[in-house]
């Protein structure tokens, strides 16, 4: 039961994160702009995997879609690529793990299903490495720009999507390593026909074929009073 439980509140972690991860593609603000040591703000700048926009003082916003995949820049080719293999992980993780979960009644036995769970645990623990990377490799550039004296440009500061992408990556993480020690505790739970058979084998080898057991450890022969009364009639007979 505790099992069982313990399964349940992993797909939770593991399904909630996977959903954090995948808001987290079509967010908008990856980065937004640097606020420090503007006095009068008449535009704010934003961006994310896919177009980058501005908007003005009166709310109004334009954006601009990137207009080529290969004239891109690569830490958003590598980011794009880390966030979409993430999704698609997660994905096949949630499948595995309603098969492998002990409450559904599908999966074949114990053992196979704790196999499956332990399959989907390793899913997520591979989504959620997928995201951390790509949000902490964008978080990376936004952080060498702002801090590099040598950089012009305007410069960005992290954006929501960031931490909403660092928190879906951890409980990912956390349910994957919970479904991956499930399988620990699916092994047989009955070993005492192991022992028994265990010791049965030692008291046969202990006494080989062809030798028998000593006199003294032979029980001694019991012999009720009708047997001996009947042996004596036999042998007054005689």
């Amino acid at each position: 039961m505790s099992n069982m439980v313990t399964e349940i509140l992993a797909f939770i972690l593991t399904t909630s994160g996977w959903v954090l991860i995948s808001s987290t593609i079509p967010s908008e603000y990856w980065k937004v702009s640097s606020l420090d040591g503007t006095v009068i703000t008449t535009a704010t700048f934003w961006s994310n995997l896919w177009k980058t926009c501005v908007t003005d003082s009166t709310g109004v916003s334009n954006c601009k879609d990137f207009p080529s995949m290969l004239a891109l820049d690569g830490y958003i080719q590598a980011c794009r690529g880390l966030m979409i293999s993430a999704v698609c992980l997660g994905f096949f993780g949630s499948v595995f793990a309603l098969v492998g979960m002990k409450c559904t009644k599908i999966g074949g036995s114990d053992q196979s299903k704790a196999r499956t769970a332990c399959i989907a645990g390793v899913n997520f623990i591979l989504s959620g490495l997928c995201s951390l990377s790509a949000c902490s490799l964008y978080a990376h550039r936004i952080t060498s720009e702002f801090f590099n004296p040598m950089f012009v440009a305007q410069k960005y500061e992290l954006g929501v999507a960031l931490f909403i992408g660092w928190a879906g990556s951890i409980l990912c993480i956390l349910g994957g390593v919970i479904f991956c020690f499930s399988i620990a505790d699916s092994s047989p739970t009955s070993h005492t026909g192991y022992a028994y058979r265990e010791a049965t084998s030692a008291s046969v080898s202990s006494h080989p074929r062809g030798h028998a057991q000593p006199m003294s450890q032979r029980p001694p022969p019991e012999y009720s009073s009708s047997s001996r009364v009947q042996r004596f009639d036999k042998n007054a007979y005689v």
